[in-house]
C-alpha cells in the first residue's frame, strides 16, 4: 500500500474516436495500450493520447539570477524591460 492506495500506477488519458470524449484510467504500464471498455457502455473505441502537463515554480536559489527565482533575460517574463520590475 502507498498512501492508502494499493500501488503506484500511472494515469493514462484515452480519447474516444467517435466523439472525442477524454477519460483517465489508472492502470499498470503493461496495460497502457490494452483495449479500454467504454465506461458509458456505448461501444466506443478509445485510443491512448499523449498527455501533457505543466510545471511551475521558482528556480533553486543557486541557479536564480534574481531573488525569489525571478529570472530576467533580454525581456523579463513579467513583460517589463530587464530589471525594471525591481527583481
Amino acid at each position: 500500500m502507498y498512501g492508502g492506495y494499493p500501488a503506484r500506477m500511472p494515469i493514462y488519458e484515452y480519447e474516444a474516436v467517435e466523439d472525442g470524449e477524454v477519460i483517465e484510467l489508472m492502470r499498470p504500464m503493461r496495460d497502457a495500450d490494452a483495449p479500454v471498455e467504454d465506461p458509458k457502455g456505448r461501444g466506443r473505441t478509445f485510443r491512448r493520447k499523449m498527455s501533457v502537463f505543466g510545471v511551475s515554480g521558482a528556480a533553486p536559489a543557486a541557479q536564480s539570477s534574481a531573488p525569489g527565482g525571478h529570472v530576467h533575460s533580454s525581456g523579463c517574463g513579467c513583460g517589463r524591460p530587464h530589471g525594471s520590475c525591481g527583481l
